[in-house]
């Protein structure tokens, strides 16, 4: 049996990753899609300014025609430069190892997700295009494991 860490070493070898300054330095130059790929709660709660949001569990039909959670902006980007964001930067390992398998030419994962862009002190908004504050993403992205969740000592 595989770990979900174990996984995501195994996944993260077959996809591109970079670093927020990389992103930051990305979108000073160009424009580039960024897909969010957090539950709509997150996203709500802060994201990156322009940021699509496309829920991990929806994201291969919203990456094709035919379904109802199909978004043509995102099935016409096969060839576009895109970057995937969560909060830490694991799910988007999937989710860039996933589209690439369906054909994304150009997809990347924002390796250590939003905690690691506001680390580096880049902007998030809230859902009303608000600035959050530094602090309040960190007390956010902040994980807070019920004793329940934590891995016995054995």
């Amino acid at each position: 049996m595989k770990t979900y860490s174990q996984l995501v070493n195994e996944a993260v070898s077959a996809i591109r990753e970079i670093f927020p300054w990389d992103l930051a330095e990305t979108l000073a130059q160009r424009e580039i899609m960024i897909v969010d790929v957090r539950e709509p709660y997150e996203f709500e709660a802060m994201h990156i300014e322009g940021s699509m949001n496309v829920p991990r569990g929806i994201l291969e039909m919203a990456c094709d025609y035919d379904f109802q959670e199909t978004i043509p902006e995102l099935v016409e980007a096969r060839d576009r430069e895109i970057v995937l964001v969560c909060r830490s930067g694991n799910r988007t390992v999937f989710a860039a190892y996933v589209m690439q398998i369906i054909g994304y030419e150009n997809v990347a994962s924002l390796k250590t997700g939003l905690r690691g862009w506001n680390d580096y002190e880049q902007p998030l908004v809230n859902g009303r295009g608000q600035p959050v504050d530094i602090d309040t993403a960190d007390k956010y992205f902040t994980p807070r494991l019920r004793p329940e969740q934590m891995r016995p000592n054995k």
